[in-house]
């Protein structure tokens, strides 16, 4: 299993590499489950079963719910601790 949490980069780029290319790369490396923390969406996406270098399921929830992580992880996870990952913080 692979864990990520998008990142504040402003930079164009950021949106496709977080949300297209690492998922995709993931896949091809044959990882079984990827959780994807979104910060800017609030919630959590949840990728499995890849095939051919494309995950075949995807499921999304918002921060604070539980999502079902399928095997080999085969656990729920309480997503609402990971809400204060998300959260800005002051500068």
């Amino acid at each position: 299993m692979t864990v990520e949490v998008t990142s504040h980069d402003a930079a164009a780029d950021a949106d496709e590499r977080d949300r297209v290319e690492k998922p995709r790369a993931y896949a091809g490396s044959g990882i079984p489950v990827y959780l994807l923390i979104d910060r800017e969406a609030g919630e959590v996406t949840v990728y499995s079963e890849p095939t051919d270098g494309t995950y075949q399921q995807r499921h999304s929830a918002a921060l604070g719910k539980t999502v079902a992580l399928p095997s080999p992880v085969g656990i729920t996870l309480d997503t609402a601790p990971l809400k204060t990952w998300t959260e800005p913080t002051a500068e």
